[in-house]
């Protein structure tokens, strides 16, 4: 009797297969899928690629305390300071980091260095596309991270509707 009702088990998972095997091929075209934000749709909380932020005259918000390094449990951070000038000022503080380097093959993106920074320098974007074949491409230096001046000019803008002349 037991043989009997694995059979029939059996029989009735490969008939749902078969129906679904000839059915057509439903395909959502990433990154341009449906629904309103036409593809990848993200929580707030989602920790992607970092982003380091500038302060609202555009100077690096980093000042190189090592509080992110020293809270990362992965050792993936490593950062190099280095002193402002009155001729060149990088950041508002004394320090800047000269060198900031995060080493993805290490990072499990939990979030400490985030937590950690005093000056909310360092935060979590949306980035997600981080894949690699070659792993010296997945150190991300300080370029690749901060956050172009445009974008804060373009956040800092008020939205004004077009005059009509």
């Amino acid at each position: 009797m037991s043989i009997l009702k694995n059979v029939a088990a059996i029989a009735k998972g490969m008939s749902i297969t078969l129906r679904e095997g000839f059915q057509p091929t439903e395909v959502e075209n990433y990154p341009d899928g449906k629904g309103p934000m036409r593809g990848a749709q993200f929580q707030q909380r989602f920790r992607g690629k970092h982003e380091l932020q500038r302060d609202e005259n555009g100077l690096e918000k980093c000042v190189a305390c090592f509080l992110c390094a020293a809270a990362c449990p992965a050792n993936c951070i490593y950062i190099e300071a280095a002193e402002n000038t009155e001729e060149v000022r990088i950041s508002s503080a004394e320090r800047y980091a000269k060198v900031y380097n995060i080493d993805y093959n290490r990072c499990i993106f939990c979030g400490y260095c985030v937590e950690a920074c005093p000056t909310d320098a360092i935060t979590h974007g949306h980035g997600f596309e981080l894949a690699s074949l070659n792993a010296t491409s997945m150190v991300m230096r300080k370029e690749d991270m901060l956050v172009p001046v445009s974008a804060l000019m373009a956040k800092a803008e008020p939205q004004r509707p077009d005059a009509q002349a």
